[in-house]
């Protein structure tokens, strides 16, 4: 019932930037724990970052710390990750899912397991 769209996604240089967005519709709920994932061709989904619903508490993976900064706006039903530094090897398709979250406004956990939606994803190419 709460469906989520990923957009912002494109070509960019090396060392470059890019804002994606996650925008939630249907049944939309402050909630929910926000997860950025991404799958690069030939390899399996990883947990980029997470967000929880009440923005309190992010986290990074070791791979994209200080250069990614996921936020979100509830007003808006909008959560967002800025990538900037942009390596090739950030190329892939990034997802954002959501995770229920009830009065757990602290949770942040970015493990595909346990997200209850999924994005379509958005493509995310970093080259020369």
């Amino acid at each position: 019932q709460l469906q989520l769209v990923e957009s912002g996604g494109g070509l960019v240089q090396p060392g470059g930037s890019l804002r994606l967005s996650c925008a939630a519709s249907g049944f939309t709920s402050a909630y929910y724990a926000i997860g950025w994932f991404r799958q690069a061709p030939g390899k399996e989904r990883e947990g980029v970052s997470c967000i929880s619903s009440s923005g309190g508490v992010t986290n990074y993976a070791d791979s994209v710390k200080g250069r990614f900064t996921i936020s979100r706006d509830n007003a808006k039903y909008t959560v967002y990750l800025q990538m900037n530094s942009l390596k090739p090897e950030d190329t892939a398709v990034y997802y954002c899912a959501a995770q229920w979250a009830g009065v757990l406004n602290r949770l942040c956990v970015f493990d595909s397991n346990g997200m209850n939606y999924w994005g379509k994803g958005t493509l995310v190419t970093v080259s020369s």
